[in-house]
């Protein structure tokens, strides 16, 4: 739930996984370790990201190693898919780094195949603080009452819109808008201005996770699936309608110029995404960017909660202490704020909250945006992920962008998803 650095989504999740029995792993005697001597220790610090987060990153572990020069750190990444399948390929060999870059989706799949170490030892010895965390964070990777990660940014879903677009139109989004509302002024942008309402969002599984939590349901349990056919046929049905309607915009030319957005490009004029992602259009396109909320059913439940890139540890290192004091570091160092910014997020604890105030407009928007609604109480618990939540999400977009092409009926496309779901909650 970070920024994509310009990566095709559909490409991100094309993840590679790996068996249990081919990691060899077991809870017993992994990551119990310590330095022994108490010289000098190195730990691994592997991340996803573009070359400028790889930077931002390198002047942290620089500054680390100032104040803690007992402790170095090699580090490493790779583009988001390579991340995992090199990282897959580290931990069947017995050999993962020490810290990584995580994300939700990731927890209890690894977590079922004792790759990630619980940091709640770690707390208890003071080697880690989950004091100061924003909104709660600190509970974010809290799994079957094991720390599996600590939060180093907060992002939640938002409409992000072509401001000028919309002001020629004479819609304002305001907090308790409706999706009726929402509609209505989609067909006032086609019908005026000739430009798509939205990208396509049906296939975003974060923004049908909100839509069913407004309604009372889920995308997940903390076993499954939280909805069935009766739900998601409609919604695909609709969808499929609103495409050949140009609502939303031409899956065939969206997929034509990707990686870049089309929103960007002014095929549409506006895209839910992450609110952290929205940096990408000011630098892609021509026009003004702007982050509206999210719409709801009853003008009041938008099911928004905060979600969160993170660093987790591994099971198998041998330096559990200086692997939570370098996640420490991470996520409470004032300094730290200021050299990344909000590259991964809003920053999770309230020290480095304060200690990095955007100037450029794009970051002042998600700063403004994320204080708007926990300011107006929108914010609940985030969903559970399943093992194989990830396998999931690239199946929900996969099979919605085959729908919007014409490859298959909204019937038969709500069929092969859940039949691929079952799968991958199977084989976890």
């Amino acid at each position: 739930m970070s920024r994509n650095n310009g990566i095709d989504r559909r490409q991100m999740l094309k993840l590679a996984g790996f068996s249990a029995a081919g990691l060899g792993l077991t809870a017993a005697g992994c990551g119990s370790g310590g330095s022994g001597s108490g010289g000098p220790v190195t730990i691994r610090h592997s991340w996803w990201g573009a070359d400028d987060r790889a930077k931002k990153i390198q002047q942290c572990v620089t500054l680390f190693e100032k104040k803690h020069p007992k402790i170095k750190v090699k580090t490493d990444f790779q583009q988001y898919p390579d991340f995992w399948k090199k990282f897959n390929t580290q931990a069947a060999g017995g050999n993962p780094p020490d810290v990584i870059q995580n994300a939700v989706t990731f927890l209890r799949k690894y977590e079922a195949k004792n790759v990630l170490l619980d940091l709640s030892p770690q707390v208890e010895k003071g080697n880690l603080s989950l004091d100061g965390f924003r909104a709660g964070l600190e509970k974010f990777a809290d799994i079957d009452g094991k720390l599996l990660g600590v939060p180093v940014g907060s992002n939640s879903m938002a409409l992000v819109i072509d401001q000028a677009v919309y002001e020629k139109a004479g819609i304002t989004p305001e907090t308790g808008w409706t999706w009726d509302e929402w509609y209505a002024g989609m067909e006032k942008i086609r019908d005026g201005q000739k430009v798509a309402g939205d990208v396509g969002p049906h296939g975003v599984m974060y923004l049908y996770d909100l839509i069913l939590r407004q309604n009372g349901k889920a995308f997940f349990t903390e076993d499954g699936m939280g909805f069935g056919e009766a739900e998601l046929l409609p919604y695909w049905t609709e969808a499929l309608a609103r495409v050949k309607s140009g609502i939303y915009a031409d899956p065939k030319k969206v997929e034509q110029i990707k990686p870049a957005s089309a929103l960007a490009r002014g095929m549409a004029s506006g895209e839910f995404t992450w609110d952290n992602f929205s940096i990408r259009y000011s630098a892609e396109g021509k026009s003004r960017y702007g982050l509206a909320p999210i719409p709801s059913t009853d003008g009041k439940r938008t099911g928004q909660y905060l979600g969160s890139l993170m660093l987790s540890g591994s099971a198998r290192t041998k330096h559990p202490a200086e692997v939570a004091t370098f996640i420490g570091f991470m996520t409470h160092e004032p300094e730290v704020a200021r050299i990344m910014g909000y590259d991964r997020g809003v920053p999770a604890t309230t020290a480095q909250f304060e200690a990095y105030r955007p100037t450029d407009a794009p970051s002042k928007a998600i700063e403004a945006y994320e204080t708007a609604i926990a300011e107006a109480g929108v914010l609940e618990p985030i969903t559970p992920h399943p093992a194989g939540a990830d396998v999931i999400e690239a199946a929900f977009l996969r099979i919605a962008g085959d729908l919007s092409l014409g490859k298959a009926s909204p019937k038969d496309s709500v069929k092969q998803f859940f039949s691929e779901a079952k799968t991958a909650l199977g084989s976890n």
